[in-house]
């Protein structure tokens, strides 16, 4: 289980289950900018002001019932991240790749090997959009508050 600390943003009611709510969270920021491990400054915060480095907000399950404000670590699982990450990598580029074979096959020429790929590639996005939008997927794939931050310190102190 991947874990990282944040700060819960807002609640709301799951609409799949009843007894645990959704929670926004923000991760907390460690170090200077957030880009790096280093705890001064590099230079890349002002390409982060000039760019407004935005935070993102995401979901995650709330078992634990946190409530607003709350500093919480907040897990993945390790498994549902590297499905993610074939199905968002891999699934594309491997049917770009058989558009291309295909298409090289019936027309013979380059232009239709790129114009095979393209079509290999945007279907490969959109069945990975479908397959994603299905809501058993989202519900694996989907981050859980695990633990109040202040119950780690009171682990290490005690």
């Amino acid at each position: 289980m991947l874990e990282e600390h944040a700060i819960v943003l807002s609640i709301s009611p799951n609409s799949h289950k009843l007894s645990d709510s959704i929670a926004v969270l923000e991760i907390e920021r460690r170090t200077a900018c957030g880009l790096c491990g280093k705890t001064r400054g590099c230079g890349n915060s002002i390409w982060g002001k000039l760019f407004a480095h935005q935070s993102t907000a995401f979901k995650a399950q709330n078992p634990i019932k946190a409530k607003v404000g709350d500093s919480v670590v907040v897990g993945i699982n390790e498994r549902a991240l590297l499905k993610s990450a074939l199905l968002l990598y891999i699934a594309p580029l491997v049917t770009m790749m058989i558009g291309a074979i295909l298409m090289n096959e019936l027309m013979h020429n380059n232009a239709g090997s790129i114009l095979g790929a393209l079509i290999g590639l945007m279907l490969g996005f959109v069945w990975v959009k479908g397959h994603t939008t299905a809501s058993r997927y989202f519900l694996e794939q989907q981050p859980v508050i695990l633990r109040l931050a202040t119950q780690d310190t009171e682990i290490k102190f005690s």
